[in-house]
């Protein structure tokens, strides 16, 4: 039986896994299934750059008001998370490692836009790029603005 893709896609799924486990080739959608693999990938770079942007803005929020660290945990409940659930996604993707700088670069901007946003700082309190490195960003141990920092 034959399922089909537009009507049933939980039933396409299942049929086309048992197929390939099989080694069916003729009962492949091959088209769909294509797309369906590109688009796990799709998933995986913008969970990595959602994840990114919540670290980033709470690293800039940690450093840039430090009266409010000691007010709540949540900055560094956040802060913490996203680190590890990155570390997990990195982990079963090392691919995507050498895209964090990139997608840093390239959304920073709108990091910086969210900070100032959210903090009610002028956007001139922020640097213009970011003033960490991928290394920086992804370790637990880094805390800017602590005693740790060296910029």
């Amino acid at each position: 039986m034959k399922s089909n893709y537009d009507t049933d896609f939980y039933e396409w799924t299942q049929h086309q896994a048992a197929a390939l486990a099989a080694g069916h080739v003729s009962e492949l959608d091959l088209a769909n299934l294509a797309e369906e693999i590109e688009s796990l990938g799709r998933n995986n770079h913008r969970e990595l750059s959602s994840r990114l942007g919540v670290l980033v803005l709470h690293l800039l929020k940690w450093r840039y008001q430090p009266e409010r660290r000691r007010t709540g945990r949540s900055w560094w409940r956040s802060i913490r998370t996203q680190r590890r659930e990155i570390r997990k996604l990195l982990n079963q993707s090392p691919s995507l490692r050498q895209r964090v700088a990139e997608i840093v670069a390239e959304d920073y901007r709108d990091f910086r836009e969210d900070a100032a946003a959210e903090t009610r700082l002028s956007q001139t309190t922020f640097p213009e790029t970011c003033p960490w490195t991928t290394e920086q960003i992804l370790d637990d141990d880094f805390w800017p603005g602590e005693a740790n920092e060296t910029d």
